[in-house]
């Protein structure tokens, strides 16, 4: 590839990121606090709250996001004989997919706490919701900020899967233009760009987690 060519594909890729970022932030919005409701419903002790919880978790950690993503693009075609737009047909697949992930890190946080913290917030006068949010949330988000740096940087590679539905990416550009122009440039450049974003993700949850130091 010419160095003319190199650059104009430095700028379609910087436009074609865009649209991971986009797939990443809103499957962070959304997976985010779904995985808290579910950690919620998985600790229950209802049977018919904790058994289908139960049971939405083996189906989605189970079976493979790309079988995922190919069942909620195609799925609506079959009920309402119509389909989803692909990005947002990918959304929901990935924030659900991702939510169960969440939702188990968020569980071994909250059963992690010391009994005794909830007693004696009890004592001085807290509410069951003041001590959740006050008290054991932020050394919750303290504990499982480790194990979700690594499910960020997880989601940053798995946006590339997304291109099985046809929505237009980083991935789906780089392995278009490697095709077309018989040259592994594109999916170098590719890689370099999902390395630095997880850079970026790594750095911010580093800080984050430095952040919250002082809660014990």
């Amino acid at each position: 590839m010419s160095q003319e060519a190199i650059l104009n594909l430095l700028k379609i890729m910087s436009e074609a990121s865009i649209v991971t970022i986009k797939i990443f932030f809103l499957t962070l919005l959304f997976g985010l606090p779904l995985g808290l409701i579910v950690s919620f419903g998985r600790m229950s002790k209802l049977k018919f709250i904790n058994w289908p919880i139960r049971f939405y978790l083996l189906i989605m950690r189970g079976t493979p996001l790309i079988l995922q993503l190919f069942f909620f693009f195609y799925f609506p075609f079959y009920i309402f004989n119509n389909t989803l737009p692909r990005f947002w047909a990918a959304i929901l697949a990935m924030s659900i997919n991702y939510a169960a992930y969440f939702a188990e890190i968020y569980r071994s946080g909250i059963e992690s706490m010391p009994r005794g913290q909830y007693e004696a917030a009890t004592v001085l006068g807290f509410s069951k919701s003041q001590t959740f949010v006050k008290i054991i949330l932020p050394q919750v988000v303290k504990r499982i900020l480790p194990p979700m740096a690594n499910e960020f940087m997880t989601l940053v590679k798995d946006t590339a899967l997304v291109s099985v539905i046809g929505v237009s990416e980083l991935y789906e550009l780089a392995t278009d233009t490697m095709s077309k122009a018989s040259s592994l440039i594109p999916l170098i450049m590719a890689g370099v760009f999902y390395l630095v974003m997880n850079s970026i993700v790594s750095k911010v949850c580093s800080i984050a987690e430095n952040k919250m130091s002082y809660y014990r």
